[in-house]
């Protein structure tokens, strides 16, 4: 891989998952000058995260569908690539200006074509104690066990869907089996997911994997309480345990630990602050871009691919990256010569394939009522720490908008810009005022989308370029060293 000094290029790809790692692949296949932005140090995104050319030295645990990234990763390595690593990205403009910081000094390019594949992020649960030292996420646990091999004992797994039941597994098989799964998922779930039994058939595979998931718990003897509600964390000053009503009686569990998850929705933070369009999914219970048949986003010439677009897993993502390949490439030239045009319909066609469990799967694992509309008491908002109770009287004050409850409240001005609370506000208003989730929003994003220090923005200007050169006495160390920023 490359890293250039010449900063426009045909095609930049925002994140280096299964998605942005495809889609990268694919443009520089056909001679197109790319470049990729990637907050890790390495790439495989959150799904692939740490996986190596060779493998992992534990992917015996984490699977084969873990595993098979290894050789994306290997064939995005070997790619005429202008790879940045460790690199954040803050800011995108209307004119395709692109920007980022990396150790320290803020950097910036343009590109004819964006694809943006940032993923998902978990879903907020939150519950009474959730922000206590002790609970933490599933994916947070993954992080942890990809990156530094270390596995919490005796944790207690709460939630709903595929990916607890399969952390469940994976610990069990590192050797640090959990003490039980506190299951959200309720029967009424099914009822609702059997409407899409027939297009679930053509994705067979995946409910197969998670059958087998189930028995290996039953196997393992891990104790699983279903239908599971009235979560509360137990503790004042750290995690003590947890509480929960199953079956119509009260448990309560004695831990150090616990792992939450109740789904993934896309990572909208980019998307909205470019001013995009979205549209709320209501059987994903999210707001996604909207996009067109080839994941053309509003904006011409800006594509979403994988998660960030809308749930779907590796395996869409990377379909999708080479998707929008071909189409960010077709009306571009390069060399002076045009792209020739291929024939997506067999690509299109293995998206809807894989795609069609999904609905199926939305359903069966609905996120708890709990964590739509949690209790008075419950902190939403972890940075500024601001209740239900505390939302909700603003709505009967007649704040029925996230964005007067955000001014309001101070929810979404944190150092997360919303990412941990945005979700759950607007459920809270659209319950307490009786309103859509269309018609209560979400909150309105400005740039930079992450943190972004001074200096980091000064490094764009040169002594020379500086506003403030005017007014120097042509006396200081600054005119003469051109490359340092006021």
């Amino acid at each position: 891989m490359l890293e250039q000094s010449n900063m426009n290029f045909d095609v930049c790809v925002i994140g280096a998952g299964p998605a942005g790692m495809a889609a990268a692949v694919q443009c520089s296949m056909t001679g197109a000058n790319v470049m990729v932005i990637d907050e890790q140090a390495r790439p495989g995104g959150q799904i692939y995260r740490a996986i190596q050319e060779s493998g992992h030295p534990h992917g015996h645990i984490f699977g084969p569908d873990y595993l098979r990234g290894a050789e994306l990763v290997k064939t995005f390595n070997q790619a005429n690539i202008s790879y940045f690593s460790g690199a954040t990205l803050w800011r995108i403009d209307s004119d395709n200006a692109v920007y980022w910081s990396r150790d320290g000094k803020a950097q910036k390019a343009t590109a004819k074509k964006i694809i943006i594949a940032t993923g998902a992020i978990e879903r907020p649960f939150p519950f009474s104690g959730w922000t206590l030292p002790g609970v933490m996420t599933a994916g947070a646990c993954q992080i942890m066990m990809k990156t530094s091999g270390i596995v919490p004992k005796d944790a207690i797994l709460v939630g709903t869907g595929p990916l607890l039941y399969l952390l469940a597994v994976q610990m069990s098989d590192a050797g640090a089996t959990p003490k039980a799964i506190v299951d959200t998922q309720q029967s009424a779930s099914y009822f609702k997911a059997a409407g899409y039994w027939l297009n679930a058939w053509q994705g067979r595979n995946y409910i197969a994997k998670g059958l087998t998931l189930l028995s290996k718990i039953h196997k393992l003897g891990i104790k699983r309480y279903t239908s599971s509600t009235h979560i509360e964390a137990l503790g004042s000053q750290r995690l003590e345990g947890l509480t929960f009503q199953s079956s119509g009686r009260t448990v309560e569990l004695k831990g150090e630990t616990i792992l939450a998850h109740i789904g993934v929705i896309p990572n909208v933070q980019l998307t909205r602050a470019m001013g995009l369009e979205h549209v709320w999914d209501s059987l994903q219970v999210c707001w996604k871009p909207k996009l067109d048949s080839n994941n053309m986003s509003s904006r011409y010439g800006v594509f979403v691919a994988g998660d960030s677009g809308g749930i779907g897993g590796a395996l869409v993502a990377e379909l999708q990256g080479e998707l929008v390949a071909q189409k960010a490439l077709q009306d571009l030239e390069l060399n002076g010569n045009p792209i020739t045009k291929n024939n997506d319909n067999p690509i299109k066609a293995k998206i809807n394939k894989e795609l069609s469990v999904r609905p199926f799967l939305d359903a069966l694992y609905a996120p708890p009522k709990q964590a739509l509309a949690p209790s008075d008491h419950t902190i939403v908002c972890r940075c500024e720490e601001v209740t239900a109770k505390q939302i909700r009287d603003h709505v009967d004050q007649g704040a029925c908008g996230i964005n007067q409850i955000k001014t309001f409240t101070r929810c979404g001005m944190g150092p997360c810009q919303g990412r941990h609370c945005g979700s759950t506000v607007a459920h809270i208003i659209s319950d307490k005022a009786g309103i859509s989730m269309e018609k209560v929003g979400y909150y309105q994003l400005r740039n930079p989308i992450k943190p972004l220090k001074l200096g980091e923005l000064a490094s764009l200007t040169p002594a020379k370029s500086s506003f403030i050169k005017k007014y120097n006495k042509g006396n200081t160390k600054y005119e003469q060293d051109t490359e340092t920023a006021y």
